[in-house]
Protein backbone atom coordinates (compact mmCIF):
# COMPACT_ATOMS: atom_id res chain seq x y z
CA UNK A 1 0.00 0.00 0.00
CA UNK A 2 1.19 3.37 -0.94
CA UNK A 3 -0.74 6.92 0.31
CA UNK A 4 -0.35 10.50 0.15
CA UNK A 5 -2.15 13.67 1.75
CA UNK A 6 -1.72 17.36 1.01
CA UNK A 7 -3.60 20.39 2.19
CA UNK A 8 -3.77 24.13 0.59
CA UNK A 9 -5.26 27.15 1.76
CA UNK A 10 -6.59 28.12 -1.66
CA UNK A 11 -7.02 31.51 -3.12
CA UNK A 12 -9.58 33.28 -1.05
CA UNK A 13 -9.49 31.95 2.43
CA UNK A 14 -7.42 33.29 5.23
CA UNK A 15 -6.89 30.20 7.13
CA UNK A 16 -6.99 26.25 6.09
CA UNK A 17 -10.04 25.07 8.57
CA UNK A 18 -9.54 21.43 6.96
CA UNK A 19 -7.38 19.00 8.66
CA UNK A 20 -5.99 15.70 7.52
CA UNK A 21 -4.70 12.22 8.85
CA UNK A 22 -3.13 9.28 7.61
CA UNK A 23 -1.07 6.21 9.01
CA UNK A 24 -0.90 3.09 7.17
CA UNK A 25 0.37 1.59 10.16
CA UNK A 26 -2.23 0.01 12.84
CA UNK A 27 -4.01 2.51 15.07
CA UNK A 28 -5.01 0.10 17.71
CA UNK A 29 -6.68 -2.58 16.15
CA UNK A 30 -7.10 -0.86 12.73
CA UNK A 31 -4.71 -1.86 9.92
CA UNK A 32 -4.35 1.47 8.97
CA UNK A 33 -6.41 4.91 8.96
CA UNK A 34 -6.72 7.84 6.95
CA UNK A 35 -8.99 11.23 7.81
CA UNK A 36 -10.46 14.39 6.14
CA UNK A 37 -12.06 17.07 8.12
CA UNK A 38 -13.84 20.27 6.60
CA UNK A 39 -14.46 22.51 9.92
CA UNK A 40 -16.29 25.58 9.92
CA UNK A 41 -17.22 28.15 12.52
CA UNK A 42 -15.92 31.72 13.05
CA UNK A 43 -12.54 32.57 14.54
CA UNK A 44 -10.65 29.58 14.94
CA UNK A 45 -13.26 27.83 15.68
CA UNK A 46 -13.14 25.63 12.26
CA UNK A 47 -10.03 25.14 12.67
CA UNK A 48 -10.22 23.83 16.20
CA UNK A 49 -12.93 22.04 14.84
CA UNK A 50 -11.34 20.04 12.60
CA UNK A 51 -8.18 19.55 14.49
CA UNK A 52 -9.77 18.37 17.46
CA UNK A 53 -12.30 16.03 15.71
CA UNK A 54 -9.34 13.54 13.69
CA UNK A 55 -6.89 13.70 17.16
CA UNK A 56 -10.52 12.67 19.29
CA UNK A 57 -11.13 9.62 16.27
CA UNK A 58 -7.36 8.72 16.19
CA UNK A 59 -6.68 8.27 20.39
CA UNK A 60 -10.59 6.98 20.27
CA UNK A 61 -9.47 4.22 17.94
CA UNK A 62 -6.44 3.76 19.68
CA UNK A 63 -7.61 2.41 22.78
CA UNK A 64 -10.85 0.56 21.12
CA UNK A 65 -11.89 -2.71 22.15
CA UNK A 66 -13.97 -3.21 19.42
CA UNK A 67 -12.06 -5.17 16.18
CA UNK A 68 -15.19 -4.02 13.29
CA UNK A 69 -13.51 -0.84 11.19
CA UNK A 70 -17.54 -0.04 11.11
CA UNK A 71 -17.86 0.08 15.47
CA UNK A 72 -14.39 1.61 15.92
CA UNK A 73 -15.02 4.81 13.56
CA UNK A 74 -18.55 5.16 14.70
CA UNK A 75 -17.54 5.06 18.84
CA UNK A 76 -14.44 7.44 18.10
CA UNK A 77 -16.76 9.87 15.69
CA UNK A 78 -19.67 10.17 18.68
CA UNK A 79 -16.82 10.70 20.97
CA UNK A 80 -15.37 13.59 18.96
CA UNK A 81 -19.04 14.59 18.41
CA UNK A 82 -19.26 15.04 22.44
CA UNK A 83 -16.00 16.73 22.65
CA UNK A 84 -17.02 19.79 20.28
CA UNK A 85 -20.12 19.97 21.66
CA UNK A 86 -18.44 19.90 25.46
CA UNK A 87 -16.02 22.53 24.28
CA UNK A 88 -18.89 24.66 22.65
CA UNK A 89 -20.83 25.09 25.96
CA UNK A 90 -17.64 26.14 27.66
CA UNK A 91 -16.01 28.40 25.42
CA UNK A 92 -18.59 31.04 23.31
CA UNK A 93 -16.24 31.81 20.99
CA UNK A 94 -16.58 28.21 20.31
CA UNK A 95 -20.14 28.38 19.61
CA UNK A 96 -21.93 27.00 16.08
CA UNK A 97 -18.56 25.37 15.36
CA UNK A 98 -18.24 21.95 13.68
CA UNK A 99 -16.89 19.87 11.07
CA UNK A 100 -17.61 17.31 8.16
CA UNK A 101 -15.43 14.11 8.18
CA UNK A 102 -14.63 11.19 6.08
CA UNK A 103 -12.45 8.28 7.67
CA UNK A 104 -11.21 5.29 5.85
CA UNK A 105 -9.59 1.84 6.45
CA UNK A 106 -8.42 -0.54 4.14
CA UNK A 107 -8.57 -4.15 5.21
CA UNK A 108 -8.43 -7.86 3.64
CA UNK A 109 -9.53 -6.43 0.15
CA UNK A 110 -12.19 -4.38 1.22
CA UNK A 111 -12.67 -0.75 1.96
CA UNK A 112 -14.72 0.40 4.94
CA UNK A 113 -15.95 3.73 5.52
CA UNK A 114 -17.51 6.13 7.74
CA UNK A 115 -18.61 9.83 7.33
CA UNK A 116 -20.62 13.25 8.47
CA UNK A 117 -21.47 16.34 6.08
CA UNK A 118 -20.18 16.37 2.85
CA UNK A 119 -16.21 15.34 2.35
CA UNK A 120 -16.05 13.00 0.13
CA UNK A 121 -14.40 9.08 -0.48
CA UNK A 122 -13.96 8.00 -4.33
CA UNK A 123 -13.18 4.82 -5.53
CA UNK A 124 -11.03 5.75 -8.74
CA UNK A 125 -10.22 3.80 -11.87
CA UNK A 126 -11.39 3.41 -15.62
CA UNK A 127 -14.26 5.21 -14.12
CA UNK A 128 -14.71 6.97 -11.00
CA UNK A 129 -17.78 6.27 -8.11
CA UNK A 130 -18.42 8.16 -5.15
CA UNK A 131 -19.07 5.92 -2.58
CA UNK A 132 -20.40 8.05 0.33
CA UNK A 133 -23.34 10.76 -0.32
CA UNK A 134 -23.15 14.39 0.95
CA UNK A 135 -25.20 15.19 4.23
CA UNK A 136 -26.26 18.48 2.40
CA UNK A 137 -29.61 20.41 1.75
CA UNK A 138 -29.01 20.64 -2.32
CA UNK A 139 -28.08 16.43 -1.89
CA UNK A 140 -31.54 15.77 -0.53
CA UNK A 141 -33.13 17.95 -2.88
CA UNK A 142 -31.93 16.34 -5.64
CA UNK A 143 -32.59 12.37 -3.84
CA UNK A 144 -35.87 14.19 -3.51
CA UNK A 145 -36.63 14.85 -7.28
CA UNK A 146 -36.52 18.45 -6.41
CA UNK A 147 -33.49 19.27 -8.65
CA UNK A 148 -31.45 17.66 -11.20
CA UNK A 149 -28.08 16.82 -10.30
CA UNK A 150 -26.12 18.40 -12.88
CA UNK A 151 -28.26 22.00 -11.32
CA UNK A 152 -27.07 21.11 -7.99
CA UNK A 153 -23.29 22.09 -8.59
CA UNK A 154 -24.14 25.77 -9.09
CA UNK A 155 -26.94 25.87 -6.49
CA UNK A 156 -26.76 28.77 -4.38
CA UNK A 157 -27.24 26.87 -1.14
CA UNK A 158 -25.28 23.89 -2.07
CA UNK A 159 -22.53 24.99 0.91
CA UNK A 160 -25.45 24.21 3.43
CA UNK A 161 -24.35 20.81 5.46
CA UNK A 162 -27.41 18.77 6.80
CA UNK A 163 -24.99 16.77 9.15
CA UNK A 164 -21.82 17.97 10.95
CA UNK A 165 -20.06 16.36 13.82
CA UNK A 166 -20.71 18.92 16.85
CA UNK A 167 -23.84 19.97 16.25
CA UNK A 168 -26.17 17.94 17.59
CA UNK A 169 -26.25 15.20 20.28
CA UNK A 170 -26.65 11.88 19.28
CA UNK A 171 -25.07 12.13 15.65
CA UNK A 172 -25.91 9.94 13.04
CA UNK A 173 -22.57 8.29 10.98
CA UNK A 174 -23.06 6.71 7.86
CA UNK A 175 -21.23 3.51 7.22
CA UNK A 176 -19.82 2.00 4.06
CA UNK A 177 -18.23 -1.25 2.78
CA UNK A 178 -16.47 -1.69 -0.64
CA UNK A 179 -14.82 -4.50 -2.28
CA UNK A 180 -11.36 -2.82 -3.78
CA UNK A 181 -10.34 -3.90 -7.37
CA UNK A 182 -6.93 -4.40 -9.27
CA UNK A 183 -6.15 -0.66 -10.29
CA UNK A 184 -8.25 0.87 -7.62
CA UNK A 185 -7.06 3.98 -6.23
CA UNK A 186 -8.92 6.14 -3.22
CA UNK A 187 -9.33 9.78 -2.84
CA UNK A 188 -10.74 11.28 -0.09
CA UNK A 189 -11.12 15.02 -0.22
CA UNK A 190 -13.11 18.15 0.97
CA UNK A 191 -15.45 19.76 -0.93
CA UNK A 192 -12.82 22.46 -2.14
CA UNK A 193 -12.35 19.99 -4.49
CA UNK A 194 -15.21 18.68 -5.69
CA UNK A 195 -16.51 21.91 -6.01
CA UNK A 196 -14.18 23.36 -8.00
CA UNK A 197 -13.02 20.13 -10.49
CA UNK A 198 -16.13 17.88 -11.22
CA UNK A 199 -15.88 14.18 -11.22
CA UNK A 200 -14.87 13.18 -14.42
CA UNK A 201 -12.18 15.63 -14.75
CA UNK A 202 -10.74 14.06 -11.23
CA UNK A 203 -10.25 11.00 -12.60
CA UNK A 204 -8.58 11.94 -16.10
CA UNK A 205 -6.05 13.89 -13.80
CA UNK A 206 -5.29 10.65 -11.51
CA UNK A 207 -5.14 8.48 -14.23
CA UNK A 208 -2.74 10.77 -16.35
CA UNK A 209 -0.13 11.05 -13.05
CA UNK A 210 1.28 7.64 -12.06
CA UNK A 211 2.60 9.21 -8.73
CA UNK A 212 0.10 9.36 -6.47
CA UNK A 213 2.11 12.66 -4.85
CA UNK A 214 2.06 14.16 -8.82
CA UNK A 215 -1.71 13.11 -8.36
CA UNK A 216 -2.51 14.69 -5.17
CA UNK A 217 -0.47 17.83 -5.91
CA UNK A 218 -1.99 18.25 -10.03
CA UNK A 219 -5.58 17.99 -8.42
CA UNK A 220 -4.96 21.09 -5.84
CA UNK A 221 -3.23 22.92 -8.73
CA UNK A 222 -6.51 22.49 -10.64
CA UNK A 223 -8.44 23.14 -8.26
CA UNK A 224 -7.06 26.69 -7.54
CA UNK A 225 -6.63 27.32 -11.01
CA UNK A 226 -10.11 26.98 -11.37
CA UNK A 227 -11.03 29.65 -8.83
CA UNK A 228 -9.86 27.95 -5.12
CA UNK A 229 -12.54 29.28 -3.35
CA UNK A 230 -12.35 27.27 -0.50
CA UNK A 231 -9.41 24.75 1.60
CA UNK A 232 -8.36 22.51 -0.41
CA UNK A 233 -7.18 18.63 1.20
CA UNK A 234 -6.83 14.85 -0.59
CA UNK A 235 -5.94 11.90 0.28
CA UNK A 236 -5.09 9.44 -2.11
CA UNK A 237 -4.65 6.03 -1.69
CA UNK A 238 -3.16 2.96 -3.81
CA UNK A 239 -4.05 -0.44 -2.19
CA UNK A 240 -1.62 -2.47 -4.50
CA UNK A 241 1.47 -0.74 -4.56
CA UNK A 242 4.22 -2.86 -3.84
CA UNK A 243 8.03 -1.52 -3.40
Amino acid sequence: MQAFSMTDIGRHRKMNQDYVYISQRPVGNLPNLFIVADGMGGHNAGEYASRHTVNTIVSSAAISAHTQPAAILGEAIKAANQELIRQAALDRSMWGMGTTVVAAVVFDGRLHVANVGDSRLYIVNDRIIQITKDHSYVEEMVRRGEIAREDAREHPDKNIITRAVGAVEGIEVDFFEEDILFGDEILLCSDGLTNMIEDEQIRRIIKAQEDISQQADKLIETANENGGKDNITVVIIDPFFEE
